[in-house]
């Protein structure tokens, strides 16, 4: 397999050299956090799929445990543990430890902050597709 050239990525389907995106982006209008601009206005932390996944079953639901958010995200015990850990290290969601007889129960639910945090993800990606849409 040919390496690819410097500056150029190499689409993995055809292995074909595809030429690195324009360096001239327009800006997306959108309700984005004030100190960021355009693209990379998006929450990083939320725009990873599992953690994204997170936040939006636990914005439709008053709570879950570990296990009905292992279920729901089709995910491993310690791929879940981690991810959920850096959403509680950012106060987007809270975690509750108890127990039920001797059997440990982990429960969680998405913070005021995490909600807020949550819409402001959504209206960007809503601007993003609105102007994708319009050109």
């Amino acid at each position: 397999m040919a390496k690819p050239q410097r500056g150029r990525r190499t689409d993995p389907h055809d292995e074909k050299p595809v030429a690195a995106p324009s360096a001239s982006l327009r800006t997306v209008r959108g309700k984005a956090p004030a100190d960021a601009a355009g693209p990379l206005a998006l929450d990083r932390l939320i725009h990873e799929r599992l953690r994204l996944g997170i936040l939006s079953a636990l914005a439709v639901n008053e709570s879950l445990s570990f296990n009905d958010l292992k279920k729901l995200m089709q995910t491993t015990d310690g791929n879940l543990s981690v991810h959920a850990r850096k959403l509680e290290e950012a106060n987007y969601i809270a975690c509750t430890k108890s127990f039920e007889g001797r059997v440990p129960k982990t429960e969680y639910a998405i913070t005021p902050n995490g909600r807020r945090a949550l819409e402001r993800y959504l209206d960007h990606m809503e601007a993003l597709i609105r102007a994708t849409r319009e050109r």
